[in-house]
């Protein structure tokens, strides 16, 4: 038996965040990592000569908890590529023209989708404040598209667009998700849109991640997968698959809502915890590197919203070959492998290269991740967001998945590993529940 004053099953970003504050409160902290590397669902790893961002890449300064923690450690963001030149195709016909040209033709359409974006969260960082979000929480995205007055071409980019964001399909898709992402960016498409694809963290997430685990003084065991987790009046335990147990006061899962379900809980966990973890989320899509020939013109690429690759976009140009990153919205449908596979898939929205080699990560078939990021099923903010939130007994649940505010990015893990942080540390008499957040607004950017 292990004992330690509190466990931390996750080294992502939350759970790291989670480690470091409790470890400055002089506890004794041990985290747990199923993986041989920390930072989750954000990978940077070398592949086809460069380091690529296999998971969750970009950051913004409208999102106040990352860009603190960049600050803190004197991490500076880098601006992604300024593209000039954009294929599109709709109902089957490939168009081209200037990268704002494909901006404009989506304004319109977001504009009329998101319009209530601030109405309905006017406090973006209290999305359960206003209770006239239950009224529309059981919308889809799909099912608000189709009600807007929009013709046929700016309806199918609309689609394609929207796919992109949840990385996954929209007949499930909460609308309450999409005006959470507009609201928190300000309430403006566009912003919202820079805060998805314009920054990165220089020298990748990974020495974020790692400045964080540095900080923290914590015990990391790599390689440690949990596979139960038990408490009762006294302690918490959790069990790895080699059968050594840890011992806390407290325990953090710090776990991708999706993996839940995969550890064995006594007690079990509340029925609507249970029920959420079941239906996980709905960010089930793709995201492939692909090196092509050639010097290629700094492009982006929109293809319909069903097809295996949707978007692509030149993001490296080197001397004699050109390195893209490409989305899609059902992992099923993209063999990160198949290099004759990927030529087809890119054929379709913008033909003429010949692909050389492809890297990725099927994050949906990870045991460690079921989903990649967190974007909501329909229901899922009024029905289960509070639920996940509140502790049960001595586990804390953390992570982006179960964030107020920027849900599906690294900024989301980390406010959600701030707040279960700050009530376990409530819990063990090392601080009240305001002091791990007046902790953070204090950190400048």
């Amino acid at each position: 038996m292990n004992s330690t004053d509190v466990i931390v099953v996750g080294a992502g970003f939350a759970g790291l965040i989670a480690a470091r504050e409790l470890s400055h409160r002089g506890l004794k902290v041990t985290i747990l990592e199923a993986r041989d590397r920390v930072a989750g669902r954000t990978h940077l790893d070398e592949r086809m000569g460069r380091n690529l961002e296999l998971g969750g890449t970009w950051v913004h300064w409208t999102q106040p908890y990352v860009w603190a923690e960049m600050g803190r450690y004197g991490i500076e963001p880098v601006a992604g590529p300024e593209f000039t030149k954009a294929y599109w195709t709709v109902n089957g016909r490939r168009r081209e023209g200037g990268a704002d040209e494909l901006l404009d033709l989506l304004d319109a359409p977001n504009r009329a989708l998101l319009a209530d974006a601030r109405r309905y969260f006017p406090l973006p960082w209290s999305p359960l404040a206003n209770p006239a979000v239950a009224d529309i929480d059981h919308l889809t995205v799909s099912h608000v598209i189709d009600g807007l007055q929009l013709g046929e071409d700016e309806r199918e980019l609309l689609r394609s667009f929207w796919a992109l964001n949840f990385n996954g399909k929209l007949d499930e898709a909460a609308y309450t998700q999409a005006l959470r992402w507009c609201a928190v960016a300000t309430g403006h498409w566009q912003v919202m849109f820079e805060a998805c694809a314009t920054f990165k963290i220089a020298g990748g997430t990974r020495r974020l991640a790692e400045a964080i685990l540095d900080d923290s003084g914590a015990d990391l065991r790599l390689g440690h997968p949990v596979v139960a987790v038990r408490q009762d009046g006294a302690t918490a335990v959790a069990e790895t698959v080699d059968g050594q147990r840890f011992t806390g006061k407290q325990l953090v899962l710090a776990l991708p809502l999706s993996v839940l379900n995969g550890i064995s809980i006594e007690p079990a966990l509340s029925p609507t915890k249970v029920a959420a973890a079941a239906r996980g989320q709905a960010g089930r899509g793709a995201k492939l590197w692909i090196k092509v020939a050639g010097r290629q013109e700094r492009f982006v690429a929109m293809g319909p919203a069903t097809a295996p690759l949707n978007f692509v976009q030149a993001e490296y140009i080197d001397e004699d070959t050109t390195t893209l990153v490409c989305f899609g919205p059902d992992a099923a449908a993209v063999d990160v492998e198949d290099v004759d596979a990927a030529q087809r898939h890119l054929d379709a929205l913008v033909p003429g290269m010949t692909v050389l080699e492809i890297a990725g990560h099927d994050w949906v078939d990870d045991p460690n991740s079921r989903s990649t990021w967190p974007m909501h099923y329909a229901g899922y903010l009024t029905r289960s967001l509070a639920e996940l939130q509140r502790p049960e007994g001595r586990i804390h649940l953390a992570g982006s998945d179960f964030a107020d505010g920027w849900g599906g990015f690294i900024d989301g893990a980390i406010e959600s590993g701030l707040r279960a942080a700050r009530n376990v540390a409530h819990e063990l008499g090392r601080g009240d529940r305001t002091s791990v957040a007046a902790d953070a607004a204090a950190v400048p950017a």
